[in-house]
């Protein structure tokens, strides 16, 4: 009798050991739990601590309290000036209400892709509305503050609060993209080229006009020289003209010394009799003429060397 007792006793407190352990759950400082009754929502506990349930037909679902972020796949968007881009944008949110979260999206997953969906149609009519200049400017915030209030707008619907909505990237697709490339190639070509033509137009007209100023310095240069020249000559027969006047035999000297000199100067010679009239001075230091003996002859010749 008293093992059965002892047995009862055993059992009954393991039972209420199990039903206590089942009644028990506990709330983390980052979490909120949601109390269910056969899948109907009894309450909501956000405060942290050891909380209780009806064992067995209570159940508990728990949610972050901390900010959660949503990122959706990158969409492609055809902006006003219709050129197409790839906008890859991302916000930030907090669940505020569990009860209302489980009602709309039931699970974190199907949240994410419902309001992942609105917040690509909200970017993708907003970004529509403006050219791709103003979406890089600084009127890129005015276009996230509509959109923000759109989203926001729509959070409570899920029990959410949303904390912050950003575009993180906005990029040409690839096929714009080299088409952007192949444009800017061609006028940087076409820049480049003109640029050529006109420095060859500033160097051709550079030098017509330092081949032109060259004509002018040398025909100025020739025609001074020809002026000197001019006066030098006039200058040196004037002085053999005075020097013949003072001396007339030693000029006929200084002349033939000129004339010998001159011989052989273009490589040829020169034949003539000895005691001609030209070799006066090579017999007589005073250049008497020489007597011609009777049908003597002068004769010249020339020959190659």
């Amino acid at each position: 009798m008293k093992k059965t007792v002892l047995v009862a006793i055993v059992i009954g407190v393991a039972v209420v050991a199990v039903l206590v352990y089942s009644a028990m759950f506990t709330v983390r400082q980052s979490e909120q739990a949601l109390v269910l009754q056969f899948g109907n929502p009894v309450r909501v506990e956000r405060d942290p601590g050891l909380k209780f349930k009806v064992p067995f037909l209570q159940n508990v679902e728990f949610y972050d309290k901390r900010i959660l972020d949503l990122d959706p796949p990158t969409q492609e968007v055809l902006v006003a000036d219709q050129k197409r881009i790839n906008v890859d944008a991302f916000a930030r949110y907090r669940i505020v209400d569990p009860l209302r979260f489980r009602q709309r999206a039931v699970t974190d997953a199907n949240f994410r892709q419902i309001f992942g969906g609105r917040l690509n149609s909200v970017i993708r009519t907003e970004v529509a509305k403006v050219a791709l200049a103003d979406l890089l400017s600084d009127n890129r915030d005015d276009i996230m503050q509509k959109i923000n209030r759109q989203l926001q707008e729509q959070a409570p619907d899920f029990g959410v609060e949303l904390v912050d909505v950003r575009i993180g990237r906005t990029d040409l697709p690839e096929a714009a993209i080299q088409a952007v490339y192949n444009r800017m190639r061609s006028a940087r070509i076409a820049e480049a080229a003109q640029l050529r033509a006109q420095g060859e137009e500033q160097r051709a007209r550079i030098q017509a006009e330092a081949d032109r100023e060259r004509t002018v310095i040398i025909a100025d240069a020739t025609r001074t020289a020809q002026g000197l020249k001019g006066i030098g000559d006039a200058e040196r027969i004037r002085t053999l003209n005075e020097a013949y006047g003072r001396d007339p035999a030693f000029f006929d000297f200084y002349r033939s010394l000129e004339a010998y000199g001159a011989l052989g100067g273009d490589g040829s010679t020169m034949v003539l009799r000895p005691d001609s009239d030209f070799f006066r001075f090579f017999l007589s230091q005073e250049g008497a003429p020489l007597t011609a003996a009777p049908g003597a002859e002068t004769r010249a010749a020339q020959a190659p060397r």
